[in-house]
């Protein structure tokens, strides 16, 4: 790779929140023009800090910046950088959508509606532009999250999670964007199929050894190559321990003779010594979540009873007659395209009291938000456990957050310090926790690692509770057994 082409390169960058916890360790990567990369590795393994540090090293406004504890990192003279966050943020919720997109510049810009209109056309989305950002469905947030990167032209198209809330619609159009654009683009994304579309190489950041493994070919092909280096490794390790063992017996049997028998012995102890240091660290997958169960609160009448909906057509909410009963082990599935009223309907029935849709008051209700909004993100993630529980108990919590890859070293930091994933297995440890008679569950597979996505459904599944569920992932729904389905744009 020519140093002319290279367009972020990262020189020997370790970084660390703390100084006992190493995030990343003496990483080095290169990252040439016009290359579409993905960044894989396990959630809270530093993806999101790598977006970081490069928006650091470029001093990008408007986002989270961090700087290397050691090391350099490269970015091309006048390269320019934008970011579509995961998440939209809180400070600009009281917005219009003009006035967020003016954030996007430093000066003043004479043909912004032009620009944004264009910009908008371009994530398909068509929306007053008079609207404010907290109006708008996490669909559509993340369609003007993707808009507000590509409106400032970037040489670089930083994407974290682009594919969080957008129906199958919008996933094909942004894979289509993708493949023709003809500038950089570093994605990271837990959607195996989006990524193998358009991607040509991969950064997986190894979550045991902080280091960055950089390589070449498609998203499935990487996966395989991943694979097949573990298989090597382990090969080798295996072959390297039973020489070490023959070795060993035949020291332990020639120790006890003499003259040559015991020189033979000590060469023996050598060789030993010099095969056990050729044993190499077999790198590990990414760490899947066990089997779980979510204990449904006991329960024999109604749990749900819904007459009537709100839907948002032609930007104006219209209220529609249903007759939905919900009992236990019933499933009902709510669909429609994004900004219809799919999560204003989830929340409403989650958080606000209406005579159009009465929920038994002595259920519980586990509630999964998209945006994670409704965790405080000032406790402790032991705290946040612990509140599920009516009488907490240490081990207990412990042990639930460990299954979920919460370790005892996580639980003392506050949830607003992890990731977006680890947020989201936080959210399904608290169920099993809480015990809820009905799950609301909005975009239950946003920010989560594929791999953990198999093991989540069956637990979904087997829940013994109802379950109203918003989801944009087919292959996910594929392996819940739904009883009802509310299709909002009909």
């Amino acid at each position: 790779m020519s140093a002319e082409n290279v367009i972020i390169r990262f020189d020997n960058v370790s970084f660390h929140y703390t100084e006992d916890k190493p995030i990343l360790d003496s990483v080095n990567f290169s990252v040439r023009e016009d290359a579409k990369i993905t960044i894989m590795g396990q959630n809270g393994a530093g993806k999101s800090t790598i977006f970081k540090l490069i928006c650091g090293a470029a001093d990008i406004p408007e986002v989270e910046k961090l700087k290397p504890a050691e090391g350099l990192i490269h970015i091309r003279n006048n390269a320019s950088i934008g970011i579509a966050l995961q998440v939209m943020p809180k400070r600009f919720f009281g917005l219009t959508i003009t006035e967020y997109f003016a954030t996007a510049f430093s000066e003043q810009t004479y043909n912004l509606d032009k620009r944004i209109a264009d910009v908008l056309a371009i994530v398909d989305l068509s929306i007053p532009l008079s609207k404010r950002i907290e109006e708008m469905s996490g669909g559509q947030q993340a369609r003007l999250l993707l808009a507000y990167a590509l409106i400032q032209k970037p040489d670089i198209l930083l994407l974290d999670e682009p594919t969080n809330n957008l129906d199958s619609a919008g996933i094909e159009h942004l894979t289509g964007f993708l493949m023709m654009y003809d500038k950089t683009v570093i994605v990271i994304s837990h959607d195996a199929d989006f990524l193998n579309a358009f991607t040509e190489g991969v950064l997986n950041v190894d979550f045991q050894t902080k280091k960055v493994e950089q390589y070449v070919g498609n998203y499935f092909n990487v996966v395989e190559q991943i694979q097949a280096q573990i298989e090597r490794e382990e090969k080798k390790n295996a072959q390297l321990r039973k020489s070490i063992q023959d070795r060993k017996d035949k020291v332990n049997f020639f120790a006890h003779k003499g003259g040559k028998m015991r020189k033979l012995a000590s060469k023996l102890k050598e060789e030993v010594s010099e095969a056990e240091e050729e044993m190499v660290n077999v790198k590990q997958d990414d760490k899947t979540i066990r089997d779980f169960t979510i204990p449904a609160q006991p329960w024999s009448d109604i749990l749900v009873h819904i007459t009537s909906v709100g839907t948002i057509q032609h930007h104006e909410i219209v209220t529609k007659p249903v007759d939905i009963t919900l009992w236990k082990k019933d499933r009902l599935q709510i669909v429609g395209p994004n900004g219809i009223g799919k999560s204003t309907l989830l929340k409403t029935l989650a958080l606000e009291k209406t005579e159009s849709a009465v929920i038994n008051p002595a259920i519980k209700v586990g509630y999964y938000q998209q945006d994670f909004s409704g965790l405080d993100f000032d406790k402790s993630v032991y705290e946040s456990l612990a509140d599920m529980m009516d009488v907490p108990d240490n081990q207990t919590i412990y042990a639930t957050g460990a299954a979920f890859l919460l370790t005892a070293e996580l639980m003392k930091n506050t949830v607003g310090s992890l990731s977006e994933g680890q947020k989201g297995l936080l959210c399904y440890a608290r169920f099993v926790l809480q015990k809820p008679g009905l799950l609301i569950l909005d975009e239950p597979t946003n920010h989560i690692n594929f791999r953990h996505l198999p093991v989540i459904a069956k637990a979904i599944d087997n829940f013994d509770g109802a379950i109203i569920i918003v989801s944009h992932m087919p292959e996910f729904m594929e392996h819940i057994t739904i009883t009802q389905t509310l299709d909002l744009g009909r």
